[in-house]
C-alpha cells in the first residue's frame, strides 16, 4: 500500500507471484494473546496467523490495494524467487481456537488493508 500511495516501485519476485500469505492484524494478535494469558497452557505450541480466514496471493494483494486507492501500483516481476521464500503458507490456527473457542478474528483481508489505507494516507 506504500508503494500504491506513494508512487514507487514495488518488486515481486517468483512463482508468478501467486505465493500466499495468511494475515492477522495486531487486535486480533493481542486478543489471542490476552485468552492465552487468562487461562495459560503451560508448554503449549500454537501457530497463529490470518489462517485460511484471512490470507491472499501477490497479485491479489496489488489487485486490492489498487481498487482501494484506486491508484495503480507500478510494479515488476522477477523470475527468481528469493531464496528460502515458501510458496504457500497459511496458518493452521485449529488447536489454539479449540483450546480458546471465545476467541476469534475480528479483521479481515480488506478492512486489514483499508486500515493500512488510512494510516499511509496521512503519512
Amino acid at each position: 500500500m506504500n508503494c500504491t500511495l506513494k508512487s514507487r516501485p514495488y518488486r515481486v519476485f517468483g512463482y508468478g507471484g501467486k505465493q500466499v500469505r495468511d494475515n492477522i492484524h495486531s487486535h486480533d494478535l493481542v486478543n489471542a494473546f490476552a485468552a492465552f494469558i487468562q487461562a495459560p497452557r503451560a508448554g503449549e505450541v500454537y501457530n497463529i496467523g490470518g489462517s485460511r480466514h484471512c490470507n491472499c496471493s501477490m497479485l491479489e494483494a496489488i489487485d486490492l490495494c489498487e481498487q482501494i486507492s484506486g491508484r495503480k501500483l507500478n510494479w515488476n516481476y522477477e523470475e527468481a524467487n528469493r531464496i528460502g521464500d515458501h510458496i504457500w503458507w497459511i496458518s493452521d490456527v485449529q488447536k489454539f481456537k479449540d483450546h480458546y473457542p471465545n476467541w476469534e478474528f475480528e479483521y479481515g483481508l480488506r478492512k486489514i488493508v483499508e486500515e493500512i489505507h488510512s494510516a499511509v494516507a496521512k503519512t
